[in-house]
């Protein structure tokens, strides 16, 4: 078989999985690869295409932009093409396209605009006498669906525009799930029992694109415009920048973030700016678009295929990909929860090789119908352990099984499910979603207390990380978390260990010694009991002032404390109550590790006696200074509106759960401003 030949098989073979994909994502919206890996197909098929061109079919989906419209929609015409753009995917692609511009143009250096390539849906407004009169989406960018009545329920989208609009125009926009709201779908979803959307791109695609309008006002969308695409009976500015504020000036949103730049090296710092940033941002950004400014440069560059050459679209490194799961695995945590995990054929996402990702329990597993053997949807952001989104349901193909944990850690030999890591026996509390192994001795337990006491948010020592925790339980130097203390006295055993220097282990004895001064809340966090955590561990020290004073409480005293409640005060009681925990503490204060905290008596503070609940985000400072505010006054907070809470603080996009109890309740409810002038009030 010929070059030619292999190459014509390929192409063919590009075209069948592009436009399968193409067809999942622009008309489904449920889409089967990642953005990154469908990139990397189109990616081949153009290399193959510009070294046969030959191989160039009028229907390759390098000459087309999206998928066919849905008919019942009924299909409108764009009068210009609604083209989609070229890809960068590093700095010499974009200096690439700068430098081939610079050619095309004639001139050494041109003015650009940034902005930030959204991750939505693009559609197209047209305007008629200062009235909309068709919305549409791109569909393959000459024919695309008309959603006209769907984009109109859009609070963004101006139904009439100011008498200084052109008599009739079209602009082009994204339609865009913020961030906030897909997290208040979700809730809603979750407490519906309902599968959660995968990401906010699907739900906005999904939503506009519904055949009841109802259903579309539900939805939180908004929009972003970013381009007039034609205009007639007005002569329109010389640059896109001025155009884009020109377009603001008479009714329409555009982004904020939008900048104008003089070089290329400036168009790079953008792009880098915003990349550390886009964790940050209230909606879904994919890259950077990169424009030329002056408008004359558009109709001299024109277009290649189905981009254009005045425009090029940065894109950010992929924090998604598709694999397949091979088996869920389980994992034993410090208070012995039973955790389940993907192992995860390996697969490159953003540039990390991820091979296991999180499940959070059974039945999260359940809800979202994940199978062993699926291929699965997974997502990464920054630093944050990879999580499976969902599974690909369409890849299926039959042979995917079902996930049982007591199934997965039966053990026939005993002939009862058993921990994996110590064999003994599992229990699985009445009102709890999690199993867990009742052997407080089990290794793995062990281990992960002992992460979990050295760990930053608890005694923070330094330098005791995973790795060599588990090398301390390994080789004997420790049995317990306590015995931390113990190792000034195996100094000269540590560093004749391969790895750890003399200075490794002196910088690691400091780190311990310092540790000793750490507070009273640290330490109670650092023990590891059950619903305790750094919040909570701040409640009891206002109460109590060293461990001995929490250990003899009652389980009625300790519900005195606001905000505990029987489940947290039996976790306490029962902590104290087993012979191995009550060691730990007597080594700890043998080893001077005692800390105590004198009780502030409340009595006379403003807000002692009132429970507060804030939802929502505000805008004045983060819902933990918030809380850190009401209990410097003597108030207490809560996550959940009872019976007892005084105040519901409501900011932006509250938790309609919460704000609906309150109402049942009779809860007052304030708002920022009000809870501002509240605790300036008190102050």
């Amino acid at each position: 078989m010929s070059d030619l030949e292999i190459a014509q098989n390929r192409v063919e073979e590009l075209h069948r999985q592009l436009n399968h994909h193409a067809y999942r994502y622009y008309v489904l919206d449920s889409p089967e690869i990642s953005d990154a890996e469908y990139d990397a197909l189109m990616q081949e098929l153009q290399r193959l295409e510009a070294q046969y061109p030959q191989l160039v079919t009028p229907d390759s989906p390098t000459q087309r932009v999206g998928a066919a419209p849905v008919e019942a929609f009924g299909v409108v015409e764009h009068r210009l093409p609604l083209l989609s753009l070229g890809n960068a995917f590093n700095t010499e692609d974009l200096y690439n396209w700068y430098t081939r511009t610079s050619r095309l143009l004639g001139v050494r250096q041109f003015d650009m605009v940034c902005e930030h390539k959204m991750d939505g849906l693009a559609v197209a407004l047209i305007y008629e006498n200062g009235q909309l009169t068709r919305g549409a989406t791109r569909g393959d960018g000459i024919r695309g669906e008309n959603i006209t009545q769907n984009l109109k329920t859009i609070r963004s989208i101006p139904l009439s525009v100011t008498k200084d609009a052109p008599p009739a125009f079209e602009v082009r926009g994204e339609v865009y799930l913020p961030r906030a709201g897909f997290r208040k779908l979700n809730r809603e979803r979750e407490e519906e029992g309902l599968p959660l959307f995968a990401n906010p791109r699907n739900v906005a695609a999904g939503s506009v694109r519904q055949l009841d309008p109802r259903i579309t006002a539900k939805r939180p969308l908004d929009i972003y415009v970013y381009m007039l695409g034609w205009a007639e009976g007005i002569t329109v500015p010389d640059t896109h920048m001025e155009t884009m504020e020109y377009l603001k000036t008479i009714g329409f949103k555009t982004n904020p973030n939008n900048r104008q730049v003089k070089s290329i090296e400036e168009a790079e710092s953008y792009y880098q700016s915003w990349l550390h940033q886009r964790e940050t941002l209230p909606y879904e950004a994919d890259g950077v678009v990169v424009k030329v400014d002056l408008l004359e440069y558009h109709n001299r560059l024109g277009d290649v295929g189905r981009e254009p050459r005045w425009a090029i679209a940065y894109k950010f490194p992929a924090i998604q990909g598709t694999t397949r799961l091979k088996e869920i695995g389980i994992n034993v945590g410090r208070t012995g929860t039973l955790n389940p995990y993907a192992i995860l054929e390996p697969v490159q996402v953003g540039g990390v090789t991820i091979k296991q990702a999180a499940l959070h329990n059974e039945d999260d597993i359940r809800r979202k119908d994940i199978r062993e053997g699926d291929w699965v949807l997974i997502q990464r952001a920054g630093d944050v352990i990879p999580e499976v989104v969902g599974p690909i349901v369409s890849r299926r193909t039959g042979e995917e099984k079902e996930f049982s944990l007591i199934a997965k850690v039966f053990d026939k030999e005993k002939g009862r499910p058993a921990c994996p890591e110590c064999g003994g026996e599992i229990i699985k509390p009445e009102d709890e979603v999690m199993y867990y192994c009742s052997n407080a001795a089990c290794p793995a337990q062990v281990q992960e207390r002992l992460q979990h006491f050295v760990s930053r948010g608890a005694m923070d020592i330094r330098g005791l990380g995973e790795q060599l925790c588990a090398m301390l339980l390994r080789e004997g130097f420790v049995r317990d978390a306590a015995d931390i203390y113990t190792l000034k006295d195996k100094r000269d055993s540590l560093i004749q260990i391969e790895k750890l220097g003399e200075k490794s282990v002196d910088n690691i004895m400091n780190a311990i010694e310092k540790s000793k001064s750490a507070s009273l809340v640290r330490l109670i966090n650092a023990l590891g009991i059950r619903h305790i955590g750094e919040e909570t561990a701040g409640l009891l020290t206002e109460n109590f002032t060293d461990l001995d004073d929490l250990a003899t409480a009652t389980e009625e005293k300790l519900m005195n404390v606001p905000s505990i409640g029987p489940k947290i005060a039996e976790s306490i009681t029962a902590f104290f109550r087993q012979e191995d925990n009550r060691n730990i503490v007597e080594k700890l204060r043998k080893a001077g590790v005692w800390p105590r905290q004198e009780i502030k008596k409340a009595g006379g503070l403003p807000l002692t006696g009132m429970e507060f609940v804030v939802t929502g985000t505000l805008k004045s400072f983060s819902r933990d200074v918030a809380h850190q505010r009401i209990k410097a006054l003597g108030g207490t907070t809560k996550d959940n509106v009872t019976r007892n809470t005084i105040y519901l603080v409501v900011g932006e996009d509250p938790g309609e759960n919460k704000v609906n109890r309150a109402l049942t309740l009779g809860t007052k409810r304030i708002n920022e401003e009000q809870f501002l002038a509240l605790l300036e009030k008190k102050d």
